[in-house]
């Protein structure tokens, strides 16, 4: 046995500390004593009174489970659930009336064992979605074909939610909710669609699943900031709100508020602002009440350091400000144009670009019109300002147009403003020089201090006596 011998270390090594991925069984995968899958024939090829017998066979042979983080291991097993999966998929899709009663159970619990799994930690504790590319499932060859088969079961004529519901219940539902926390984005994708049919055909989960929405996206908010799902959560969100009755229950405004608008404050916004946006809007056009406290809840969590942030805030209140009613507008126009002047005002020409932007757009000019005493006032400053000191030229060119349009609303406002502002810039001049002339005149005031302070201490007085030691006073 040879031991290695390290004669030097080197301080500035950093040791590869990501876990790398075991090659070995996961967790999720069973070990089978059974013999291994033998083909069944076609269940179309069987007679009518035996298909029944060998779709059970089926089901029953999508049950077992395979290691495919080892794919050299048992390939023959896993080539004929794939080829049984495929055939089910296929049998519920072209055929009627073969969904009966006791079909349920069993379909139901092979589906559940091959889809309810637990999920892998992350091993990069630095995962950036954005950046990284995610773990992919390595059984999607057959998980894909469970969830197709899943999603044809729940979108087929002949199903009856009163026969599936015992199966389908609060518990197959906070499974499937766990499971938008996986990484792969093929996974989630079929899970927001399977969601949504149960959403849809369970009247009786409906609450349900709204409310353990609402406790992942808390859990997302104040503890953990890491769910890989929110996105596709709030896909499903956006078509349950389009479907809410007016008016809005007091748990759905509730929602809006407390889950939706404190979701902005997030660092991975970016990866669902969207869905998120589209949320927001959603129940704003159900209840025009609800835009005030939403508008303010936004500049609550306005970003202060990050213009990417910003920008995509900036979006959402333009979107928001299509849809507001006038009135409601009033309540908010003094707030938002406060936070509107400093973005224009930022140096991040990208944040400067996208709140000009919004004299582009129609509507929004129009309310602006119908209050411009007071958006005037608070705009004039800061777009002058940048008129004349601004770097970028494109900045430059939409404030102009930005100012032209507002004269054109209101010329004689304008023109008193523009007086306004250059006598206070007389001012602020006056102010300025006054200033620098005090700090010079105490300058030299401390300059002579100092100099009249030396020659007091370098005083002296000789006294008469022996010359040749003379002895000398400070005065």
């Amino acid at each position: 046995m040879t031991s290695k011998f390290v004669d030097k270390i080197d301080p500035y090594h950093k040791a590869n500390t990501r876990r790398q991925r075991k090659n070995s069984s996961s967790s999720r995968y069973h070990n089978r004593d059974t013999a291994e899958l033998q083909p069944l024939p076609c269940i179309k090829d069987a007679e009518p009174g035996e298909q029944e017998a060998l779709l059970m066979k089926k089901i029953g042979q999508g049950c077992c489970l395979f290691d495919f983080y080892d794919p050299t291991s048992d390939i023959k097993g896993k080539e004929v659930k794939r080829s049984c999966l495929n055939e089910l998929v296929e049998y519920f899709t072209t055929n009627r009336g073969i969904l009966t009663e006791p079909v349920y159970p069993e379909l139901l619990k092979m589906i559940a064992i091959n889809i309810f799994h637990p999920l892998p930690p992350n091993e990069n504790p630095f995962f950036d979605p954005e950046e990284d590319d995610p773990n992919l499932e390595p059984a999607w060859p057959h998980l894909q074909l469970v969830y197709e088969l899943f999603l044809r079961i729940l979108e087929s004529p002949d199903f009856q939610p009163s026969i599936a519901k015992k199966s389908i219940d609060q518990k197959f539902v906070l499974q499937l909710l766990d499971l938008f926390d996986a990484e792969d984005p093929r996974e989630r994708d079929c899970l927001k669609t399977a969601l949504h049919r149960i959403y849809g055909k369970f009247l009786g989960l409906r609450a349900f699943i709204r409310k353990h929405i609402s406790n992942i996206f808390l859990r997302f908010i104040y503890e953990m900031e890491q769910f890989s799902g929110v996105g596709e959560l709030l896909e499903i969100l956006g078509s349950i709100i389009n479907g809410f009755a007016l008016p809005l229950k007091a748990e759905h405004r509730q929602f809006l508020l407390r889950v939706l608008v404190p979701l902005h404050k997030a660092r991975s916004l970016s990866l669902y602002h969207a869905q998120l946006a589209y949320c927001v809007v959603q129940f704003i056009e159900k209840d025009a009440t609800l835009a005030e406290p939403v508008v303010k809840g936004l500049l609550k969590f306005w970003p202060k350091t990050c213009s990417q942030k910003e920008v995509m805030f900036l979006g959402e209140l333009e979107e928001v400000l299509d849809v507001i009613d006038p009135v409601e507008f009033q309540k908010v126009v003094e707030p938002f144009f406060h936070q509107m002047a400093r973005c224009v005002s930022s140096s991040h020409f990208q944040v400067a670009e996208r709140a000009l932007y919004y004299w582009n757009n129609e509507y929004i000019v129009n309310l602006i019109e119908e209050n411009i005493n007071l958006v005037m006032p608070i705009m004039f400053s800061p777009l002058y300002r940048i008129s004349k000191e601004h770097w970028n030229q494109s900045i430059l060119t939409l404030v102009y147009n930005v100012l032209k349009t507002l004269m054109d609303i209101n010329c004689n406002l304008f023109n008193e403003l523009t007086a306004n502002y250059k006598a206070e810039q007389i001012k602020e001049k006056k102010k300025e020089k006054d200033r620098e002339e005090l700090w010079q005149r105490l300058e030299k005031l401390e300059t002579d201090h100092g100099a009249d302070s030396n020659r007091e201490r370098s005083g002296r007085i000789e006294i008469s006596g022996d010359r040749s030691e003379p002895i000398y006073v400070r005065t």
